[in-house]
């Protein structure tokens, strides 16, 4: 076709036929050549399609040892599964870009205080502000890998690489069970260890409201400058290289200042209070997952409840503080002896517990239901090798035997039933007990009948039996001492207190606090702060009884008891 058209004049001595085969030609080439561009679209298309990595595993989850069991092998999931945490949908809600993430916090903090260095020693001490576990030992866990290049997240979280598209590269991370399911160790005298961590027991200092909050303001104050927040994060992590970078800078940048206009109006991240220092509003939550209603459009929907200690769940016939969640097919409430807690029972507690990802890891349901062998394998671990922290202080056996006849008396019908001849007390059989005890009331009618029909629209249908109680559950005792405050939703912050209500505290701290042994519960002063030489290794922060949903009223079983008999009664659960 080109020799037509370098001689006009012989454009004259072309014919009709001609000139119209020369126009087919060149339709003939821009359709190959449409074709061409169009085709090469969809291979790229279909590259980033095919190389993506939208779920990943956790790097934080240690080495099983080879030929392990299968408890061995849920104690390295409690440590670090992900759950399906890790993944493109969780990076929409819950899951963070953690590097990001890392550098806003850091840059937040030098806004405030110019001397802050760009370093992760500043990150942890951000991060240990809100209760989370730095640089811990494990006491009774599978001995961390030593692995570091991953970014450093804290004790707890879960962290993995994505690729939202193909050639992409993006760390991120979410909160994991151990997060707030592993506690802190006490020493004899009831002094925090914070370097020392007890899988299984609460970890009654996390605030991830605080945590929540201190990340949607670092965000929206720091994304305004996209390569100052780059060259943090890559001066925090010389570790990162250049398509994390990339993908940070031109990916997930814009989707972040997207979703933060789109909150613009907002003065907070979440439209629900997300609870305090060791306690958490899972229900709230899971119903602004499915977009239900909330209590005063969110305001109102404060049903906190306290991180309880696991051990004792395995005990539980249903699951939640009022038993919303029963194994499907099966009686809600029914007393438990332990040769009932067999495999059949651990399995269906353990499928329902995979739910629990979907309101706190932000996981599809579709999706959930695929991690129970990991859920499963951690209740074989809670069922046959996990204990609590034993009490670290002196026990005056003599005065507890008279204490554990109190509590048979007192406690034995809704607690549990327990067996002493050897050195510790056992649980033998466990009521289930579901009623009221004229506790704070908001938490059980925050589980609403259009949130349990939602539960039963997922394909969690044939695992969960979800209903609405109105009650609350009576819990085993495991661990008690160390799990203080107490209550459904933590508003007692001793035991002492508990058996004597003119002594319940209006307002009192709580995170990063230590424990008075005598008392057994939190170390306050009368005014509801710490004492002068307490210095906390978390930021503590006011619990106010007053707030509804905090209500410190009801549980008045033990009140009767005589002053001798209570300090009894306290003795004998310094043992559970």
């Amino acid at each position: 076709m080109s020799h037509i058209v370098l001689d006009p004049n012989r454009r004259k001595c072309l014919g009709r036929s001609s000139i119209i085969l020369i126009k087919g030609y060149q339709l003939i080439y821009l359709k190959t050549a449409a074709a061409i561009f169009v085709g090469t679209v969809l291979c790229l298309l279909m590259a980033a399609w095919l190389f993506a990595v939208p779920t990943t595993t956790s790097l934080t989850r240690p080495e099983s040892p080879l030929n392990a069991d299968g408890a061995t092998d849920g104690v390295a999931a409690f440590q670090g599964a992900a759950f399906g945490g890790l993944s493109v949908h969780a990076l929409n809600s819950h899951a963070l870009p953690w590097r990001l993430t890392a550098a806003a916090l850091v840059l937040e903090e030098r806004r405030r205080d110019p001397a802050a260095e760009l370093s992760r020693r500043t990150l942890n001490v951000i991060l240990a502000r809100f209760g989370f576990l730095i640089e811990t030992d494990l006491v009774n866990g599978v001995p961390a890998d030593g692995k570091d290049g991953f970014g450093a997240v804290p004790f707890g979280m879960t962290a993995g690489f994505i690729a939202p598209v193909g050639g992409s590269k993006l760390l991120v991370s979410n909160v994991g069970c151990a997060a707030c399911h592993a506690g802190v160790t006490y020493d004899a005298n009831g002094a925090p260890r914070p370097d020392r961590a007890w899988l299984g027991m609460p970890n009654t200092s996390i605030n991830l409201e605080a945590y929540v909050d201190a990340i949607f303001q670092a965000m929206r104050n720091q994304t305004s400058n996209p390569s100052a927040l780059i060259e943090t994060a890559s001066a925090i992590f010389p570790e990162m290289d250049w398509r994390e970078k990339t993908t940070a800078r031109w990916l997930i940048l814009p989707q972040i200042v997207d979703r933060l206009n789109a909150l613009k109006q907002q003065d907070r991240a979440l439209p629900f209070p997300n609870g305090v220092p060791g306690a958490t509003n899972g229900v709230a939550a899971l119903k602004h997952v499915f977009g239900l209603p909330l209590i005063s459009d969110g305001a109102g929907d404060n049903g906190i409840v306290s991180i309880p200690e696991l051990g004792g769940r395995v005990w539980r016939s249903s699951l939640l503080a009022d038993g919303a969640y029963a194994p499907k097919g099966r009686e809600r409430q029914y007393s438990l002896q332990r040769d009932k807690i067999d495999q059949r029972h651990l399995h269906a507690m353990a499928d329902i517990t995979t739910f629990f990802t979907v309101p706190s890891m932000g996981v599809h349901p579709d999706s959930a239901k695929k991690y129970r062998t990991d859920a499963r394998a951690i209740f074989a671990f809670l069922a046959e090798e996990y204990q609590p922290q034993s009490f670290p202080g002196a026990i005056d056996v003599n005065q507890a035997r008279r204490g554990f006849a109190a509590y048979q008396r007192i406690c034995a019908e809704c607690h549990g039933t327990y067996g002493w001849s050897g050195e510790t007390p056992a649980l033998r059989e466990f009521p289930n007990w579901l009623g009221t005890v004229g506790t704070d009331a908001l938490r059980s009618a925050a589980f609403t009948p259009a949130l349990a029909a939602a539960i039963e629209d997922t394909t969690y249908a044939d695992t969960i039996s979800a209903e609405v109680t109105g009650l609350y559950t009576a819990p085993p005792l495991h661990g008690l001492w160390a799990s203080a405050p107490y209550l459904h939703n933590g508003s007692v912050p001793t035991i002492a207190a508990l058996l004597s209500p003119d002594q319940r505290h209006e307002s009192f701290l709580v995170g990063g606090h230590s424990l008075d042994f005598e008392r057994l519960g939190l170390r306050l002063e009368r005014s509801g702060n710490y004492p002068r030489d307490h210095v906390p290794f978390s930021t503590p922060v006011l619990y106010d009884t007053g707030n509804e949903g905090q209500r410190n009223g009801g549980h008045n079983f033990g009140t009767s008891l005589e002053s001798d008999e209570k300090l009894d009664l306290l003795e004998f659960l310094k043992l559970l």
